[in-house]
């Protein structure tokens, strides 16, 4: 018998759909063949040890699935395996479709234990699990229903000796046997031809194994009831089912493993003469090396009962487990095979396929060499391409001509004629001293049979990343096109507006918004836009240009108040406009009017920034200032905490010799001018010190307040100055403080009374301002906003935890609105070397748009780089005061729920008091009518602010997105990396009132119903036990995972409260890119540095590191330099100078400057790094295996976290069993 046949199965390689790029998953070995077409069909995997709760240790992934349906081709499947179901005594009537899948239910399978796909399953023979059914293969004819019996395995001495002699039982095959059964009208299919796929650009999942070498029995031989095999046989002979296409499909979930009962009924042996004819026409060649692809399942249960067995191989063992991803596999090929063709687009180069009275009539010799193999035509293919029943197009395709499969050392080809030499198996990405993980040959007996899923075969972030860095970063981002989704925030690109705001300004999660709330609510996709108003932009990109239009102030809408922009649309030859949020009609000033062209639009329009750019400022007139007065230069106010811990730990002489150089750079709009803001000091224990620096005086005069309990400021000349006017009073004072404090005693502290005294002094100036505020200690010293230690570890995990993140009293609220109310923006600097209570003290930074900055146990020599870098931005970045933030959307959708450091004293306005060139404010929007597919839905935020120089100005970005009523087209135009940040900070608003739990809970439920509800309505039917992502969400399991992990939701033991306070206030303001890379950090080999690029950065896992090499890793916070304890000298002696890993200090915070490129490259890079993100990143050196590397592993976020976390294959396989649950 020639095992090396194969099943006929409908291709899954099919002409993809126009528009969507063909995700696949990476192979192990890292390059690729070639382009090659979509993959679909469930593909095992294995799992060592014990199986995750709740799902089978036999999950699987098949890669991405092309179906009939014009959607499914943003999909990317994986097969997890099917749910548990209850066992079937007996088969199920003939006429019910039921989901079909290769395994049953439970942890363990009925048929062959799963195996690593390379190993496992040679690439010549397929898989099939595809039911046969007229509807779904347009096939045509009679067809027989085959009765199904499962008895108890047979003793597995038996099955050994079935499988050394090549036979199972004793009898003729049957028509229920291995394969198709021929229909006297079959004819042989057409060669028809297909079309290339877009050439994939990530990487595919692995294959399953529910293939079987099969073979076509005559169709009027009698069925005979065949046994079924139960429990997993030994590792060393693997039977494999036959799977074939029935029009009765099976669930049975009979969960038996062991050993079978002796008196077990034989199955008839298979004649040893029929196999196929040799020579080209009897082969399907594949247009590539891949094994052949799985038509994508659409039944969950056990393949059919007829099995054939393999040979016992020579190897004792399981198989290595090495997976080959389907869809490009790097090797192994015979030693002869070019390699791989491109796909053809016209006819497929397969030669006439002999009818089936051929293949039984003769001879059926295999010569040595590659293995040949041919199938049996399906009756109805008689033209074109069969609609498979996964959507897919396409004649069944056999192995690729020459391909012998995979082999294996250490064990013998499968197959009747002589083997051809064994390849090398498939390289893993992993170095070979890379850190260990759990091999075949290192398992013990009991793990052998099971193999943990191949993290190569589920969808990989790195992979996306490069991949829309490949495709997007050549050509400019034009925002003329309504709808467009940008480029993801990790790639390079540059932006040329066109009437829509930059996605460096906004951000949105959908760029298709649905026409109506119930679509919306059945999608369970958050509508929400991530806003930051005053965002830098790249030297090579144009600034908002600004508008003034004189006294008459910005055109606007007369009933909605939006201001002009390039959605109003002109009418009566230019005199009047329509509105496009509100549709009203507004006449147009006299000095404004200009004449229209031929397609209604003004000639003036592209001399105009507000009718031809998404974003622009307006010069605001008097009537949007304060008290219809123009506002007054904004002041800085510096608070400087001298109590006994500031002193001693060093912070009190760095601020004042950091603030001699920083007067300097105080913010400026004209680089050439001076800085018109003042300034003013102030020194503080449990009592005030004011400083008097008028330029006048000599010498600085200091005023002490010792009443804290009712402020009040005790000069007004001469507290805040000009810089220029006062520079050597100021000078001197600085000089002076750390001298004064020196020999302190004092230890307490006030703090309420600190930010009561600079609103006091900014309302007394009429202006506004920013404090910056230098604390160390819990404010425990009697006054107004007197805190106490309420550090108590044992509500963590409680009901109560949610007490710890709400401030002790309502002081600092009421304080912060007094603070909003006059444009007072308080940044707080905290040197803590115990709990000071974050949640309370960051609650006036949080409201009124400032930061919190945290040095925790502070050190002079290692932590001053960090501080004053941080303090240097923070004074020199651009910022508005006083500003107010209004978001308009057209009708049918208003914004509904706001985040980030505001405060909110309506439901409408964003105020705050200083809004920075960092910050965010994200937008929920909800539905109150239908939206309109051809109007689509408008949003304008306009912020109105103070500048710098003190003009008073409105910035205004606009964005127009695409409205859909069908939700395929809602999931091919969403953005993950938005949604994740919009989910985190949901989640960590949330837990003000929540337990953490409840929480994480309810992010895993939206998650599976937006998963849930694509699958349901826009991916093709298939298996229960492939999860199938939508192209664009792929990612949003792997990266909802780091956020459920994150310190703030899942705290380990070693996490302060008062850290979780603030990363839960420091993410409220993060825009997109800066989230992505504190959930999901970016991890760098550093192997060749030479050129301009960077090296692509690998998967955040420790298995990815190598003992060899040297790894930096970045998390928006920190950055991190791992060395392997088996480093090259070489490599070593570029970056440290030294050439042993134990010479290494691990102390150093900054790498010596070294006169090798190596060194510059990598110094460029860490400086690179760090302008890039708003905190400056300190760098910690981790040697592998010292105890600074569990902070290091706690980054990995790929990996299970000590605090209880999953790992993203077990989180995966968890999403999957939510999602099944949903859609049962």
């Amino acid at each position: 018998m020639n095992v090396n046949q194969q099943t006929p199965m409908a291709s899954p390689y099919g002409p993809p759909q126009p528009g969507y790029g063909q995700p696949s998953y990476a192979p192990l070995g890292g390059s690729y063949p070639g382009p090659y077409g979509p993959y679909s069909g469930p593909a095992t995997a294995y799992q060592p040890g014990a199986s995750p709760q709740g799902y089978s240790p036999y999950a699987s992934f098949p890669s991405k699935a092309v179906a009939a349906n014009p959607v499914s081709d943003l999909s990317s499947p994986l097969d997890l395996g099917p749910a548990r179901g209850p066992p079937t005594s007996a088969p199920r009537p003939v006429s019910t479709p039921q989901a079909y899948s290769q395994y049953p239910q439970g942890d363990s399978q009925n048929g062959p234990p799963p195996m690593d796909h390379s190993m496992a399953q040679p690439a010549h023979r397929s898989p099939v699990s595809q039911p046969y059914s007229q509807g779904a293969m347009n096939l045509s004819g009679p067809h027989p229903s085959y009765s199904q019996q499962y008895g108890a395995p047979p003793p597995m001495q038996q099955v050994t000796n079935q499988m050394s002699g090549m036979q199972i039982g004793s009898g003729p095959p049957t028509s229920v046997g291995p394969g198709y059964a021929h229909h006297p009208s079959s004819q042989p299919p057409i060669s028809a031809a297909y079309s290339s796929a877009a050439p994939p650009s990530y990487t595919q999942a692995p294959p399953p194994l529910s293939a079987a070498p099969s073979q076509p029995p005559p169709p009027s031989e009698p069925a005979a009831p065949q046994p079924y095999y139960g429990g997993p046989p030994p590792p060393q002979q693997q039977p494999f089912p036959s799977a074939h296409h029935l029009s009765q499909p099976f669930v049975s979930s009979s969960p038996y493993l062991g050993p079978p009962p002796p008196s077990q009924p034989q199955a008839p042996p298979v004649s040893q003469q029929q196999s196929f004819p040799p020579g080209p026409s009897a082969q399907q060649p594949f247009p590539n090396s891949a094994p052949p692809p799985v038509s994508q399942a659409s039944y969950s249960g056990p393949p059919p009962p007829t099995q054939h067995s393999f040979p016992p191989s020579s190897q004792s063992g399981p198989f290595p487990p090495i997976s080959i991803p389907p869809a490009q596999y790097p090797g192994p090929q015979s030693p002869s095979q070019p390699g791989p063709p491109p796909f053809h687009s016209g006819p497929s180069p397969r030669g006439p396929i002999p009818p089936p009275s051929m293949s039984q009539q003769q001879a059926n010799h295999l010569p040595p060499g590659p293995m040949q193999q041919q199938h049996p035509p399906q009756p109805g293919m008689q033209g074109g391409y069969p609609t498979q029943q996964n959507g897919a197009f396409g004649q069944p395709r056999g192995p690729q001509p020459g391909y012998a499969g995979p082999q294996y050392s250490g064990q013998q080809n499968y197959g009747a004629g002589p083997a051809p030499a064994p390849a090398p198996p498939a390289q893993k990405r992993l170095d070979p001293d890379s850190i260990p993980s759990p091999q075949a040959s290192e398992l013990p007996a009991v793990q052998k049979s099971r193999h943990r899923i191949d993290p190569d075969a589920i969808p990989s972030p790195i992979q996306v990343i490069e991949d829309d860095r490949v495709n997007k970063s050549s050509e400019p981002f034009t925002t003329g096109v309504k709808g467009q989704a940008p480029p993801l925030v990790t790639t390079n690109f540059q932006v040329k507006d066109q009437g829509n705001a930059s996605p460096r300004f906004i951000r949105c999660t959908a760029y298709n918004m649905p026409c109506t709330a119930d679509m919306a609510k059945q999608s369970q996709v958050p509508l929400a836009a991530v806003i930051k108003p005053l965002a830098m932009l790249p030297p090579d990109e144009t600034p908002p240009y600004i508008v003034d239009h004189g006294d008459g102030g910005p055109i606007r809408c007369n009933r909605c108040k939006a201001y002009m922009c390039p959605y109003m649309q002109f009418i009566e030859g230019g005199r009047r406009f329509q509105c496009g949020f509100c549709s009203c009609v507004t006449e147009v000033p006299p000095h404004y009017f200009q004449h229209l062209d031929h397609t209604g639009k003004r000639v003036d329009c592209y001399d105009r920034p507000e009718l031809s750019q998404g974003s622009y400022e307006f010069v605001a007139t008097v009537d949007y200032c304060k008290n219809n007065k123009l506002p007054q230069p904004p002041s800085f106010i510096f608070f400087i905490d001298v109590s006994y811990n500031a002193v001693k730990s060093g912070m009190v002489n760095i601020v004042c010799q950091e603030l001699k150089a920083l007067l300097d750079y105080l913010p400026r709009e004209n680089p050439e001018a001076d800085s018109v803001v003042r300034v003013g000091f102030v020194t503080y224990n449990k009592v005030l010190h004011f400083y008097n620096v008028k330029s006048s005086l000599a010498q600085p005069q200091m005023m002490v307040v010792s009443d804290v309990s009712d402020m009040f400021l005790p000069l007004l000349d001469g507290f805040l100055v000009s810089v220029n006017d006062s520079r050597m009073v100021i000078e001197s004072l600085l000089d002076q403080i750390p001298e004064m404090f020196a020999d302190t005693r004092e230890t307490e502290t006030v703090f309420g009374p600190v930010i009561q005294a600079g609103l006091e002094a900014l309302k007394a100036a009429d202006c506004a301002g920013k404090l910056f505020v230098f604390h160390s200690t819990l404010p425990i010293a009697e006054a107004p906003g007197k805190l106490k230690n309420r550090e108590d570890k044992k509500l963590v995990g409680t009901d109560k935890e949610k007490s710890l993140f709400q401030p002790q009293s309502g002081f600092y609220s009421n304080l912060s609105k007094e603070c909003v109310a006059q444009g007072c923006c308080v940044d707080l600097f905290l040197f803590p070397n115990q709990y000071v209570d974050v949640a309370t003290l960051g609650v006036v930074p949080v409201s009124t748009g400032g930061s919190v900055y945290k040095y925790t146990y502070f050190q002079a020599e290692t932590d001053r780089e960090r501080f004053l870098n941080d303090l240097r931005r923070d004074v020199q970045k651009p910022m508005g005061f006083d500003a107010v933030m209004r978001v308009r959307t057209s009708t049918g959708i208003r914004a509904t729920d706001f985040f980030g450091s505001f405060f909110m004293s309506n439901t409408t306005d964003v105020e705050l008091a200083g809004l920075d060139c960092d910050k965010t404010v994200t937008v929920e929007f909800r539905h109150d009518d239908k939206l309109s597919e051809d109007t689509g839905a408008l949003m304008q935020c306009a912020v109105l602010y103070t500048s710098c120089s003190g003009q008073r100005r409105l910035r205004v970005h606009n964005m127009a997105v695409n409205c859909c009523s069908q939700l395929a087209d809602l999931y091919r135009n969403c953005e993950t990396d938005t949604i994740i940040n919009f989910f985190s900070k949901y989640a960590y608003r949330s837990i003000l009132n929540t337990p953490t739990k409840t929480v994480r809970d309810t992010m895993v439920n939206q998650c599976a119903q937006i998963l849930a509800c694509y699958r349901k309505n826009c991916a093709s039917p298939s298996s229960a036990g492939q999860l199938i992502l939508p192209e664009c969400m792929k990612l949003l399991p792997v990266y909802l995972n780091c956020v459920l992990k994150s310190d703030v939701l899942q705290p380990g033991a070693d996490v302060s409260l008062d850290d979780r306070a603030y990363l839960r206030q420091l993410l409220s303001c993060m825009d997109v890119s800066e989230s992505h890379i504190f959930f999901y950090p970016r991890l760098l080999p550093l192997v060749k540095l030479d050129g301009g690029s960077l090296p692509m950065a690998v998967r955040n896992s420790e298995e990815r590191l190598s003992k060899g090499g040297v790894y930096l890793l970045e998390t928006g916070l920190h950055l991190f330099l791992w060395v392997g304890a088996n480093a090259q000298q070489e490599l070593l002696s570029n970056i440290f100078g030294t050439p042993t890993f134990s010479q290494i200090d691990p102390n150093m915070t900054s790498l010596p400057e070294l006169d090798n490129p190596f060194s510059q490259r990598l110094r460029e890079i860490i400086d690179s790094f760090r302008s890039q993100r708003s905190r400056y990143m300190k760098l910690m050196v981790v040697k592998q295996e010292d105890k600074a590397e569990l902070i290091f592993k706690h980054f990995l976020c790929e990996d299970k976290s000590t605090s209880g976390g999953p790992s993203y294959v077990d989180f995966l396989c968890h999403m999957h069993k939510e999602i099944r649950q949903l859609l049962s």
